[in-house]
């Protein structure tokens, strides 16, 4: 037998012969897998997993696809003829059941190794498509299942005549001997009828929805991921063992000695605080906290719970008491990985900076990683790609990283969920690393309300069939899973002695509880923001959109322009900068001071990620020396951002974001009580909604349900007490949430049920899959970052990943809800980064680039919508 191969010499590569493809993804599948991982049927998931490694590629050795590598001589096949994995499908059927596994381990076993090149299936219906054989076919010619296995037949055929050894000897190895190449070529036919059997009714052709339990779904993720992560990186390797493959997904734990020492460290230094009382009080409700919290994270990990939830107000430390609870329940229940999700982008490298700090390390090792869409490579689209073409186009090193092998991955809400949910061929890498995880929910509330039901269904999956732990944190507990252990005590306590602020109604929230009609125009809501001015006083207004928040801004400006623009004194620091040089947010805050007493800065996504983390450093240290600023910004700044304001306006909203605006508000007791205003802003300029209709009124109308509870805690008092509204209005709110408008949609949970990939791919966390990434260039390196990009080779994959890794921070996303627009069409009219990927760039120094960039607002749309301007 001549020589089988699965990936061709070429390139300067030698060939990589089949068998040794076979093995070397066998073998990473026992790093990959844990050996003590079993099915819901207690097998052994790496057995399962290491035979599917072994027959995947099992069609490869058909002359057809030897033909097609160009390793042997022939006609070049059809398409059908060279495919491999519909054949490689049936073997890894036949394979499983010899061994004994379960019908649906099987089932999940055929499906994996099936589309282990494309997405998941509707499972059941699938199988049956691929199986199916009618009892009576006409003269009129053969189903396209007919035709497919007309082609495995002949395929069948050919590897008897020139590979039997080869397949004798794969399968052998690949059953541990419990079966063999002859008995699965001579009972194709009957293989084929089986198959059937389990997901049809009697006449063997019509679907029966109730073959899969509910477990069949969460079986084929962890099959299937584990096998295309195990097989990409092994053709990425070209299959060859390195000097130190043994630990290639091992992953570096985050001790939890070393964040210990690091909060003392902090609790020390606040006791020191010469301001005294202040800086002590808050330190002793979070030192206090903490502990409890770690004493009941153990006592949770010691039992068979799953699912956990920490609830504390805003600036009470839940990042690190979070993270401190999840590395407790990980050392306690002998796990490796923490993964720590945040619904937003935005927010994500403020917590990736304090780990960072902490451990004293960056996101490219094996003990922290950056996941979210502006951190990844995408340099081809899986769609585009032939799958006998797909292992030319892959990266080891970005694949381990997106295979979150981290000890601490960060991530966003849509990187998890929707790598559980009906994932892409390539979000499946992630999904072995979540068996025995820790999982940190950070703002729980903030996920879509049709998601609502369906999230707590994914998390049974996680804690039932994965073994992970689950930790939902925030002040606002929505309540989305009925069986939790609480990790604080008593919440009421600490909502109770931690009061910071006092909340009113501003007339036209008002307003709209009594009539829905006469919103606070943009003119007097400059005048509400002045007043604090002149009351020596630093103001933040969070507004509902993009278009809100620069029409505010602009109103601002144009009534005072003697107030010092921060964006402005940015642009001209940053245009000053040499090579390598960064700006300095005390230096520009230091200028800032001296432009004058008064200040105003303006915040949104519209502004690149680098340019955010700036300001708001600079807004920080302003505020610390009594500068009278107003911040004006979009809802990014609600979580995860520690800066605090005298005053806080937010524009109507649900309860959940007024209290989060809130945690922006006299954060570490700077005064008595901060004050947070409730207003009801106006249409801005061509919009026909309110902002907070436009946004919040879409769908289920949650302004009413706000607005009704509000009405109904405040009785006839004109302010509300923090704890009122942050307890008592956040549970009532979302009471009716749950029992009155009833929100989340039920369908979703019911396509885990039946394994229902093909809807579970249709679903999504956010509203706008169709946007555009935007490099915004305003500095000579970010200039020569994208020059050398242009010259750098399509397949150079490690180099242009670290290139456009080095752009992430200059990125915005742009969402385009119409493809037709003129929007859409204006903003792919600008250049693509490279040729191979939809980023696009500019150079905001080019005169003719300054319709697409503000130095105050950052990136501008022209002609834009109110749709595309939410955050």
């Amino acid at each position: 037998m001549s020589i089988r191969y699965s990936h061709p010499p070429e390139d300067g590569h030698d060939g990589v012969e089949l068998r040794v493809h076979l093995d070397d993804v066998a073998r990473r599948v026992r790093q990959i897998v844990s050996s003590d991982a079993t099915t819901a049927a207690g097998e052994s998931l790496q057995r399962v997993v290491e035979t599917l490694a072994y027959v995947h590629d099992f069609g490869k050795a058909t002359t057809y696809f030897q033909q097609y590598l160009g390793v042997k001589s022939g006609e070049p096949p059809s398409k059908d003829h060279r495919h491999h994995a519909p054949v490689g499908s049936f073997v890894a059927y036949y394979a499983l059941d010899a061994q004994g596994f379960d019908t649906e381990t099987c089932l999940a076993g055929f499906v994996a190794v099936a589309k282990h090149h494309g997405r998941l299936p509707d499972v059941s219906a699938y199988v049956l498509r691929r199986t199916s054989r009618r009892k009576d076919p006409t003269e009129e010619g053969q189903t396209d299942a007919e035709r497919q296995q007309s082609v495995i037949a002949k395929q069948l055929r050919d590897i008897n005549l020139h590979a039997s050894e080869f397949a004798d000897d794969l399968l052998d190895d690949a059953t541990h001997g419990d079966g063999s190449w002859h008995e699965f070529a001579s009972s194709f036919g009957e293989i084929l009828n089986d198959i059937a059997s389990t997901v049809s009714i009697d006449d063997g052709e019509t679907l029966n929805r109730e073959s899969v339990s509910d477990s069949c779904y969460g079986l084929v993720l962890e099959c299937w991921g584990a096998l295309v992560f195990a097989d990409k990186t092994s053709a990425a390797s070209r299959s060859k063992p390195q000097a130190d493959d043994s630990s290639l997904y091992a992953t570096t734990v985050a001790s939890y000695e070393t964040l210990k020492e690091y909060i003392e460290e902090l609790e020390a230094s606040a006791s020191a605080d010469p301001d005294g009382s202040r800086a002590e009080r808050l330190n002793h409700h979070r030192s206090r906290a903490r502990l409890a919290i770690l004493e009941n994270a153990t006592t949770f990990a010691k039992g068979d719970h799953g699912v956990a939830t920490l609830t504390l107000p805003t600036g009470m430390g839940k990042t690190l008491s979070g993270l401190s609870a999840a590395q407790t329940i990980r050392d306690e229940r002998s796990s490796q990985r923490v993964i720590y999700a945040l619904p937003f982008t935005s927010i994500i490298d403020q917590v990736v900076d304090d780990l960072e700090t902490i451990y004293e390390t960056n996101t490219l090792g094996r003990l922290l990683t950056a996941h979210h869409h502006l951190s990844e490579t995408v340099i081809l689209d899986e769609d585009d790609i032939d799958a006998d073409e797909a292992d030319k186009h892959d990266d080891v090193a970005g694949m381990l990283a997106e295979g979150w092998r981290a000890g601490l991955t960060v991530t966003t809400f849509v990187q998890l969920f929707e790598s559980l949910a009906g994932p892409a061929n390539k979000q499946s890498m992630k999904l072995p690393a979540l068996r025995n995880s820790v999982i940190v929910l950070d703002e729980p509330q903030s996920l879509p309300l049709d998601w609502w039901k369906f999230v707590p269904r994914l998390v049974r999956m996680l804690t039932e069939q994965y073994g992970a732990t689950v930790i939902a944190m925030t002040a606002t507990q929505p309540k989305l899973f009925e069986e939790a252990t609480e990790l604080v005590d008593d919440p009421d306590v600490y909502f109770g002695e931690t009061a910071r602020v006092e909340y009113e109604l501003d007339p036209s929230a008002e307003r709209y509880i009594e009539t829905q009609t006469g919103p606070k125009s943009y003119e007097d809501a400059v005048t509400t923001l002045l007043e604090s001015l002149d009351a020596d006083e630093s103001s933040l207004a969070v507004c509902n959109t993009i278009d809100s928040a620069r029409e505010l801004t602009t109103q601002l400006t144009d009534r005072r322009p003697d107030i010092t623009q921060i964006g402005e004194v940015y642009a001209e620091e940053i245009g000053s900068l040499g090579e390598g040089e960064t700006v300095d947010p005390e230096t520009l805050a230091n200028l800032v001071a001296d432009a004058g007493d008064r200040s105003v800065l303006h915040l949104s996504t519209r502004i690149r990620p680098v340019d955010r983390l700036t300001l708001v450093e600079t807004a920080k240290t302003l505020t610390e020396a009594g500068h009278q600023l107003i911040t004006i910004s979009t809802q990014l700044i609600e979580a995860g951002v520690d800066i605090s304001f005298d005053r806080v306006y937010r524009d109507l909203a649900p309860i959940d974001s007024i209290v989060q605006a809130a945690g922006r508000c006299n954060r570490s007791f700077e005064r008595d009580r901060g004050t947070v205003t409730v207003w009801w802003l106006d249409v801005p300029e061509e919009q026909t909604k309110t902002p907070a209709e436009a946004v919040y009124n879409r769908g289920a109308t949650l302004l009413p349900v706000a607005a009704e509870t509000l009405d109904a805690v405040r009785g006839d008092k004109s302010t509300l007490p923090e704890r009122t509204v942050a307890r008592t209005a956040v549970e009532m709110y979302y009471r009716k949430l749950h029992c009155e408008k009833d929100v989340g949609k039920y369908e979703y949970s019911t396509y885990v049920d039946d394994a229902r990939g093909d809807e579970l791919g249709q679903l999504s966390l956010i509203d706008q899959r169709n946007a555009i990434d935007i490099c915004i260039c305003r500095t000579e390196s970010d200039r020569e970052i994208i020059d050398e990009i242009k010259t750098t080779g399509a397949y150079e994959f490690r180099r242009l990943r670290e290139l456009i890794d080095e752009l992430k921070e200059t990125q915005v996303s742009v969402p385009v809800y119409r493809s037709d627009s003129d929007e859409a069409t204006v903003i792919r009219g600008l250049d693509s980064v490279h040729g191979d990927t939809n980023l696009r760039w500019l150079d905001a120094r080019e005169e003719q680039m300054q319709e697409y960039f503000d130095p105050n607002t950052g990136f501008v749309v022209p002609d834009s919508t109110v749709e595309r301007r939410f955050l």
